[in-house]
């Protein structure tokens, strides 16, 4: 289906990614990752921010007691409410960066690496925690991408790109277990990028290269395509009131002919329901 979605921010980010509706600030959080920026955009008012960060930045989130959670190109960061940085977990691997990451319903942080020419498993999953604990879960990974987790928690959605698969863990407490295939692109789909969790369980999947959102149900069936103008479709999320629009964020990087929307942050009204995303606990 063609979605009558909406511009919310025209915007030209070579690596837009990441969005993520903080409740606290009634706005929404994404990053350009090769700007080097974050980005806030408050729907009610319009109001808009960029902050510029000193390296390339996957994901960005909000922390329980205020500021920002980064997870960078040398690993992961904490911004306070004054705008004061100091690092979480610092560990610097050349040629390496941040990708996507997630906030767990305990408050964790699950960040992802991977490698800039997207090497085989020159990437990481981790799971760090608000007092700088960490735990590397996978270690065999090219592009870590969308992670996400089910309404009760039980379950953990996850995208290595290249394998061009959702695979599924079950969660038992910090570990996961048990990975298996949830859903697999066809040829000429694009591949699987970020992803989140409705509140139905349904887990919607952007495609890069796809020009798309998918919209699998828990039993892994596909039930609906939003169909977008750009060709570049990274990540998504539900904001707003009641969070029921759906946020989706672009690129227009390594375009040979970028759409006039490519890098812009569009937005699907009353796609359906999200649920609340947890703060980081740190």
């Amino acid at each position: 289906m063609t979605a009558p979605y909406e511009v919310a921010v025209r915007a030209a980010a070579g690596l837009g990614e990441g969005p993520v509706w903080d409740p606290a600030a009634g706005r929404l959080i994404w990053v350009d990752i090769l700007g080097s920026r974050v980005h806030t955009f408050d729907p009610a008012s319009g109001r808009r921010t960029v902050r510029t960060t000193e390296q390339h930045v996957g994901a960005a989130a909000p922390r329980a007691g205020g500021g920002l959670v980064l997870n960078l190109r040398d690993g992961v960061g904490l911004t306070d409410p004054d705008g004061a940085f100091r690092w979480l977990h610092h560990d610097p691997v050349p040629g390496r960066r941040g990708n996507d990451a997630a906030v767990a319903p305990d408050g964790a942080l699950w960040a992802g690496t991977m490698r800039y020419d997207e090497a085989p498993g020159g990437g990481t999953l981790s799971r760090l925690t608000g007092d700088g604990t960490v735990e590397v879960v996978l270690d065999d990974v090219a592009v870590s991408n969308g992670t996400g987790f089910s309404p009760d928690g039980r379950l953990m959605y996850y995208v290595d790109s290249p394998t061009r698969r959702i695979d599924v863990f079950d969660v038992d407490g910090e570990h996961v277990t048990g990975r298996r295939e949830f859903a697999s692109l066809e040829d000429g789909a694009g591949a699987p990028d970020g992803l989140t969790v409705d509140a139905d369980g349904c887990v919607w999947v952007a495609l890069w290269d796809g020009g798309a959102v998918r919209r699998y149900t828990p039993a892994g069936a596909l039930d609906r395509v939003v169909e977008l103008p750009v060709p570049r479709v990274t990540s998504s999320a539900f904001g707003g009131t009641g969070l029921t629009d759906l946020y989706i964020t672009t690129a227009r990087t390594g375009l040979s002919a970028p759409h006039p929307l490519a890098g812009s942050l569009l937005v699907v009204p009353d796609a359906g329901r999200g649920l609340p995303q947890p703060a980081f606990a740190g």
